[in-house]
């Protein structure tokens, strides 16, 4: 979703400033337009313009329920789903705060490998990532994201995320669809 619904905050909240990831609080009461509800944060825009990330956990600021927790579903555990395609669908569920784009869509993932499985079948994702501007603050929280998300996968143990600039991202490693989606043809 990206839009420009209105409404108030319900109570106070920490957030994420975008986009140098600095922690600050939001007061209760204070008006802010959803500018985009995508995966499992909110991006808010202040009446000052500032925008701020904030955590689907505390939906409630806004007035909205919190996401269920995504759960695998019984068969994928079992093997009907790899589990090289279940880490990338979950890497997917990622989201840029500012694009509307999830952040495998958007180039940003550069490599991703699963280690051979341990003696009790768990596995370590390496994780090689990249921002769209080396200046980023918010490269710590997306990394996070991903690290969070990918342990919460059956059969990932440890999953190692590294934000790497080298190669530097262009728009030119965005998927067809993503520069569709952004109307970039």
């Amino acid at each position: 979703m990206y839009g420009d619904e209105q409404t108030l905050t319900r109570r106070e909240s920490r957030v994420i400033v975008i986009p140098d990831g600095t922690p600050m609080v939001l007061p209760a009461g204070t008006s802010v337009r959803i500018a985009q509800a995508l995966g499992d944060t909110y991006t808010l825009v202040t009446p000052r313009g500032q925008m701020v990330r904030l955590d689907a956990s505390d939906a409630d600021v806004i007035g909205k329920e919190p996401p269920a927790a995504p759960a695998e579903k019984e068969g994928e555990k079992q093997g009907d789903s790899s589990l090289e395609d279940r880490v990338w669908a979950q890497l997917r569920t990622c989201f840029d705060p500012e694009i509307p784009v999830n952040i495998v869509d958007l180039g940003l993932i550069y490599d991703c490998t699963l280690s051979e499985p341990d003696a009790l079948g768990q596995r370590t994702a390496q994780v090689k990532m990249t921002l769209t501007a080396p200046g980023c603050g918010m490269g710590q929280v997306l990394a996070d994201d991903v690290k969070k998300k990918l342990e919460g996968l059956a059969g990932i143990a440890v999953a190692e995320v590294e934000v790497v600039f080298d190669p530097a991202w262009n728009p030119n490693m965005m998927t067809e669809a993503a520069k569709l989606q952004l109307g970039m043809f």
